[in-house]
């Protein structure tokens, strides 16, 4: 164990040890719908492991990597009913449903991650409010590195990204597809892979961690670093659930959770520069905008900008106005 680790969760354990005699096992699902070997999912693991361990076993937790028990799209409400009783969703997959989860990926909002932390502490009230109203608990949030574009061909200028095939996932990348002219697919990340492969698209915005986990060098050229935004997974728990705990073990879960959110963010942060290093070594040319184009995606974010305003109203303007008194 790390000295981060083992610093973070010294606290826990003296909780986990404060506990009751143990009583009969605890068995919980985690669905993820990131591969195994993504920094996320290794977080999840690490998370479980140090949970078994404060626990002393009394509460054993299976992450299901890789949309293997539920699709990203329905982990969400998975755990809402109770099928499962954690999951970790990307937070903006669900801004369709409320404005707010889609407050981390209006473009170039917060694009640092210092920025990022900011927009996540400015937000998590509202946020926690929202998941509270479907019986669920915020347990913590980790980053993905920033957004940039990926494509087989050179895009110079907004006009270049006309007629492509562009990935999207949520409502956002939804919209920015239509200001550019581009053909939205809706693919979620365990099938990116896969629609690389037959060509149902040919442009997408997303991480380098995503990148790097599909081997998108086999089919893209390009990697423009736009650092567009910052976005989310957030891990939660179905709240009733979380009632069935005892004191001690509700308390060793939220510390643990402090834990690997503190973790996930330095990893997140950490491996940022390495995974653009592991696109370029594999013959991708990993270029920053011109500046053609960032004038146009700046265009872009100021008008996604007013028009999530005007959806998220009066609750997301307090949010924006106390972010921005962070800065």
């Amino acid at each position: 164990m790390t000295v981060l680790r083992s610093c973070a969760f010294a606290a826990a354990a003296a909780v986990a040890l404060a506990a009751a005699p143990a009583c009969a096992q605890i068995r919980w699902s985690l669905p993820s719908a990131y591969p195994a070997e993504n920094f996320h999912s290794e977080n999840l693991a690490a998370f479980a492991s140090d949970m078994a361990d404060v626990t002393g076993g009394k509460l054993a937790i299976t992450v299901y990597p890789n949309a293997s028990l539920f699709p990203a799209p329905a982990i969400k409400s998975a755990v809402r009913i109770g099928q499962a009783q954690m999951g970790e969703v990307l937070l903006s997959l669900h801004d369709a449903e409320d404005p707010i989860f889609g407050i981390d990926v209006v473009p170039f909002l917060a694009a640092s991650y210092e920025e990022a932390r900011k927009l996540w502490e400015a937000s998590r009230p509202a946020i926690e409010r929202r998941f509270a109203a479907q019986g669920l608990m915020v347990l913590f949030a980790v980053p993905w590195p920033p957004q940039g574009i990926y494509a087989k061909k050179e895009i110079n200028q907004i006009a270049d990204m006309r007629g492509l095939s562009w990935r999207v996932y949520n409502a956002g990348t939804q919209r920015i597809a239509q200001i550019v002219d581009a053909y939205p697919v809706t693919i979620q990340a365990a099938d990116l892979r896969q629609a690389l492969a037959t060509g149902l698209i040919n442009a997408l915005m997303t991480s380098g961690a995503t990148g790097y986990d599909i081997k998108i060098w086999d089919f893209m050229s390009y990697f423009y670093d736009a650092q567009a935004w910052i976005p989310k997974n957030v891990i939660f728990v179905n709240k009733a659930a979380f009632d069935q705990l005892d004191g001690p073990t509700q308390e060793a879960l939220r510390k643990v959770a402090a834990a690997a959110e503190a973790r996930g963010w330095w990893r997140s942060q950490d491996r940022t520069k390495w995974y653009l290093e592991q696109l370029a070594a594999h013959g991708m040319k990993v270029l920053p905008p011109t500046p053609a184009l960032k004038a146009g995606l700046q265009e872009i974010g100021e008008r996604l900008t007013g028009e999530w305003l005007a959806k998220a109203g009066a609750d997301g303007r307090a949010v924006i106005d106390i972010y921005k008194k962070s800065l």
